[in-house]
């Protein structure tokens, strides 16, 4: 299983714009990313994101980036402070692959909990708009199989 968790691109402060839609720098990484990503051919079942504007619209660019074989869909618990217990067991249940886009401090939480066993450790600095891809072995044991930031692109 691989999973592909992603910080919105940047977004707008809520005194701008209380939606916190992305804004021209963050529209402009989140599209550096995806054409950085494309030729890769990088296939998912599920691309979930949490419903919040910023992160619907960076997952809008990324499914065109990405192959989505069943859809792209909110999902509940991916808010900025939700548990990750919830979802953390969720994906210990399936073998689909599943790209996240959401929020901190829930991203760095669940990477945390899944490599480490505990959601306070700190294993992954996540960047707006950045890409982590974890995957799973066989004995369900976690790791971090590469990752990409706007920053590090051209």
């Amino acid at each position: 299983m691989k999973l592909y968790l992603v910080q919105h691109a940047k977004a707008a402060s809520k005194q701008i714009d209380p939606q916190r839609p992305l804004t021209e720098e963050g529209e402009r990484d989140i599209q550096k990313v995806a054409a950085f990503i494309k030729p890769l051919n990088l296939c998912v079942d599920y691309l979930w994101h949490s419903g919040k504007k910023r992160a619907v619209q960076t997952a809008e660019v990324l499914a065109e980036a990405v192959k989505v074989k069943e859809g792209t869909i909110a999902h509940d618990g991916l808010g900025p402070n939700d548990d990750v217990t919830a979802l953390k067991n969720e994906l210990v249940s399936t073998e689909q692959d599943v790209m996240i886009v959401g929020h901190l401090p829930f991203l760095g939480k669940l990477a945390s909990l899944l490599l480490s066993g505990c959601e306070s450790a700190g294993t992954v600095v996540f960047k707006q708009g950045g890409i982590v891809c974890l995957s799973r072995s066989e004995l369900n044991q976690w790791q971090i199989e590469w990752m990409v930031t706007p920053e590090i692109l051209v």
